[in-house]
């Protein structure tokens, strides 16, 4: 078979283009040799529809074998008691928790998108925005963090059915437990987005979302340094409060409706190979390397802020 000479040049100038310059897009990370070398590998012929030891498809053994090592290392990453490791990006993993959470024209609280939230929190340009009732707290003007007074008077006002907390472009810590106790005045799910600083919360350099938030997603490529997809966990899986039914009608778990949400919910076949290279990163992350970066990180960015500020 005849090489792609034109793309591959391109690549090549690609990774050239890495080395040489100057990164400064926060959602980037550079995974290792060996998680690039995992995705690029025999998996991805494999349709895998369903769960390890469900799937739609024979000849599934092996790679149920991968996916579940993915999830056993997830879950001991953040010490969650369940994981789903098959979607495709963070924007699927949060449309799967729309999803198995809410009905269409439910009220949802997330951070404003100018002001530092996320696409997927309610913007009217997404499905979540399109969909569901948005509605948005912002940050205080004068210290730029969370105004946790305006998002406790509009969900006490409003009584929205999820609170969202998470961002795209937000540098400081959350207080979840606070958001916790607004959510449970009004009966409401709390959902953490922790996307960008997932690796410094896994080395508990940062407030562990887990102890307060029902459920907690992540993309695998920012801080947790992995491939590009998208992962949901809970810490404690429960019979919901809420009634949340599957599409039959029934009552599950959240981990159920969840795991229904992502398939046949909002995916189809899941991508093996690339389930492959996060269980790899993820096997990085446990490591005490892991730890010195994530303290790495975090003393470079004080220094930058106090630059800033300076």
């Amino acid at each position: 078979m005849q090489k792609d000479t034109q793309i591959f040049d391109l690549i090549n100038k690609e990774l050239d283009r890495q080395r040489h310059g100057i990164e400064l897009i926060a959602s980037e990370n550079f995974t290792s040799l060996q998680v690039m070398q995992a995705m690029g590998t025999v998996p991805t012929n494999k349709y895998a529809e369903g769960y390890p030891g469900k799937r739609y498809y024979g000849g599934c053994e092996i790679v149920d074998e991968i996916e579940t090592i993915a999830i056993e290392r997830l879950k001991k990453i953040f010490r969650a008691t369940w994981a789903n490791v098959q979607p495709h990006s963070g924007a699927q993993a949060n449309g799967a928790v729309f999803l198995a959470c809410l009905k269409p024209g439910e009220k949802v609280l997330g951070l404003d998108l100018s002001m530092g939230g996320h696409l997927t929190h309610g913007s009217p340009a997404n499905f979540s925005g399109k969909t569901y009732h948005a509605l948005f707290y912002g940050v205080k003007k004068d210290t730029g963090t969370v105004d946790y007074d305006q998002l406790e008077a509009i969900a006490s006002k409003e009584k929205p059915k999820m609170i969202i907390c998470g961002a795209s472009a937000y540098s400081r810590d959350w207080d979840y437990k606070r958001i916790r106790n607004v959510a449970d005045e009004i009966g409401a799910i709390v959902f953490a987005d922790i996307a960008h600083p997932a690796g410094l919360i896994a080395k508990g350099l940062m407030n562990d979302p887990f102890e307060h938030c029902h459920i907690v997603t992540s993309t695998t490529h920012k801080t947790l340094r992995g491939p590009r997809g998208g992962i949901i966990m809970l810490r404690h899986d429960f019979e919901n409060p809420w009634g949340l039914k599957d599409p039959k009608g029934n009552t599950r778990t959240m981990s159920q409706l969840l795991d229904l949400a992502v398939f046949p919910g909002t995916q189809g076949g899941p991508l093996e190979h690339v389930i492959a290279a996060k269980a790899v990163s993820f096997s990085e992350i446990l490591s005490d390397d892991f730890t010195a970066y994530g303290k790495q990180i975090m003393s470079n960015a004080q220094a930058m802020a106090k630059a800033f500020m300076a």
